[in-house]
């Protein structure tokens, strides 16, 4: 008989579980980070100390329960400390991006109140400071040592000097967290597509809520072990604070920080991650270096790859293999998948997207690798996980899966999404007019808390999975008044090999146009084929370039309706990046803002 799947405690707060967990592993390493080119762990009963020490120099410091404590770094065992010693102490954690500008840090200063700031380099005290210095905010912390000028008002902390003035018993400290599930844990400002940032209002019991959904699909589904960590994503996203610190210190789980995109193939190797939360886009950069990988190892491994897409394309369409199909199944199992699997490590159980929509050929391409791919469905204000997809309930890539265990989902008349449970937040931090559009409570059962609107348009199926068709938001209304589903087009062309980026656009007009980004790898071989020199500004002029892009168009428009087809386009100045405000950090295109710069060359495929 197998073991019943393991079940994740009720715990009261963050704090609880966390110390509950940390007493249960000990000397076990818990937090691991690389630096003189080897990796270096902190044990679950060193971070405890830790934890416990800030915890009590926030207290010394003159911060109280409630307070707002901004948190403003890059991955590191000291960020997932200092947001337990944050909340050990009372206190709400604040995560901000690295990438924000002064801007961004002025506007949560102010709209959080915080009174306190924890950052961790020069580089980014830099862009913070000015922003502190006209804030409400008077104590500074800092990981690394840096020279900060003048302090004027400002009480200034070195990090590592608070935690050895402050020893504390973790036993003693644990018993002093008394936050309900109710109390708020973290306000984590949205990235958002359009606007300024508003606060999420993420309370202990949101949070857990997650890490139990989370669990439970682990232990069901996968089985609980020992398991292993990547954490890539930015851990002021709530998807990767929740899915990356939260979920894995609920399994009891050890967390790797990655050195960075650039690194991040060789960390996979190195660390051999058991599971993995990555973005979509991710994945399909994934995809496209292991499709150029296999095209240059010959005409077998192309052949085979050919075959476990399509084998894979029949089981993910619900079709039975032909007789055919066996015996390659056993060849691609023994010859083709291990090498693949080695380059995720060896012992990949799942691999988890979420944050953006994901093109389901991306899945099937993954899935008939051999590596299990889940979708989940979430937003910053469910904490942020809604559903995800198990293998339990069959996998569909055209779905997210089912709902979190203990989370409602249900249709409305127009189709939005709407959820219901203890992950739901409060509602955003001093904005009451955005709290009341987005939860609203059901007269009928008032008992049951508010429904939160998405803003999301989906369905169930039969097996209760959700499948999204898009954004309320994001659609596009052209001017005969048919709906157009911009990312389902946006997803098709970024699949293509000359194509690395691309904005969809036609509201109120007659038919779409596009600004694309010309994939970097695919424009070198053009040029070195062409022979003509790879200068971006003159290959925007040159016709055979243009033409392959729009030969690149013409394969995606043949798979879509009259009205989604993509009739003309303009190619970007340059990529969609963070730094540049065109990208969310969470990799999602910043539409008002693409709109801003090309607007006017896009008004101008209309005119003639």
């Amino acid at each position: 008989m197998p073991a019943a799947p393991r079940q994740l405690e009720h715990f009261p707060n963050l704090v609880t579980m966390f110390f509950t967990r940390a007493a249960e592993k000990g000397d076990a390493p818990f937090l691991w980070a690389k630096w003189g080119g080897t990796w270096h762990s902190t044990s679950w009963a060193d971070a405890a100390r830790q934890v416990a020490a800030l915890a009590t120099a926030l207290k010394a410091a003159g911060l109280r329960a409630g307070d707002r404590v901004m948190l403003v770094s890059e991955n590191r065992p000291e960020w997932c400390i200092s947001d337990l010693a944050i909340m050990a102490a009372g206190c709400v954690t604040v995560p901000t991006y690295t990438t924000n500008t002064e801007r961004d840090h002025q506007h949560i200063l102010e709209n959080s109140g915080a009174c306190a700031v924890i950052v961790s380099t020069q580089k980014l005290a830099k862009v913070l400071m000015p922003a502190v210095l006209r804030s409400q905010a008077r104590i500074v912390i800092s990981f690394d040592e840096f020279r900060l000028g003048q302090p004027g008002s400002i009480d200034f902390h070195d990090w590592h000097t608070l935690i050895a003035e402050h020893p504390t018993d973790p036993a003693e400290m644990a018993k002093s967290a008394t936050m309900q599930r109710g109390d708020l844990a973290c306000i984590i400002y949205t990235s958002g597509t359009g606007g300024a940032p508003r606060g999420v209002m993420q309370h202990h019991g949101a949070i857990l809520h997650n890490v139990n959904g989370c669990c439970t699909v682990i232990s069901e589904d996968f089985g609980w072990e020992d398991e292993v960590f990547l954490s890539f994503l930015p851990l002021s996203h709530a998807y990767e604070h929740t899915g990356g610190q939260h979920f894995p210190i609920g399994l009891g789980a050890e967390i790797y920080y990655s050195e960075g995109l650039d690194k991040l193939a060789s960390n996979i190797e190195e660390v051999r991650p058991t599971i993995m939360v990555v973005v979509p886009r991710l994945f399909e950069v994934l995809r496209t270096r292991i499709s150029k990988a296999i095209e240059k190892q010959g005409k077998l491994s192309n052949y085979l790859l050919d075959r476990a897409i399509k084998i894979g394309g029949k089981k993910a369409a619900g079709k039975r293999a032909s007789p055919l199909d066996l015996p390659m199944k056993l060849v691609l199992e023994r010859l083709f998948r291990p090498k693949i699997g080695k380059k995720f490590g060896g012992r990949m159980k799942a691999m988890v997207s979420g944050g953006a929509p994901l093109n389901p050929e991306v899945g099937v391409f993954f899935e008939s690798l051999g590596l299990t791919f889940l979708q989940g469905y979430g937003q910053t204000e469910a904490a942020p996980v809604i559903s995800c997809n198990r293998p339990a309930a069959g996998l569909r890539h055209d779905t997210v899966g089912p709902p979190l265990a203990n989370t409602e989902v249900r249709i409305a008349a127009d189709g939005e999404i709407l959820v219901r449970g203890e992950l739901v937040m409060h509602g955003y931090w001093r904005n009451e007019d955005e709290t009341a559009r987005v939860l609203k409570p059901d007269p009928a059962e008032p008992h049951k808390g508010a429904w939160l609107h998405t803003g999301d348009i989906g369905e169930i199926d039969a097996k209760g999975r959700i499948k999204i068709t898009d954004r309320k938001k994001d659609i596009i209304v052209n001017d005969k008044g048919d709906n157009v589903a911009p990312q389902k087009i946006e997803g098709m062309l970024t699949l293509q090999n000359e194509i690395v980026q691309a904005m969809v656009f036609g509201d109120r007009k007659p038919y779409m146009t596009a600004v694309i980004v010309p994939d970097p790898e695919w424009t070198q071989e053009y040029c070195a084929k062409s022979g003509s020199g790879c200068n971006f500004a003159k290959l925007k002029n040159d016709h055979g370039f243009k033409a392959a892009i729009g030969a690149a168009v013409e394969r995606v428009n043949k798979d879509l309706s009259q009205i989604e087809r993509v009739r003309r386009f303009i190619l970007a100045d340059e990529p969609f990046g963070i730094e540049n405000q065109q990208l969310t950090p969470s990799l999602k295109i910043r539409r008002h803002v693409l709109r801003e710069a090309y607007g006017e060359r896009l008004d101008g495929l209309y005119k003639g």
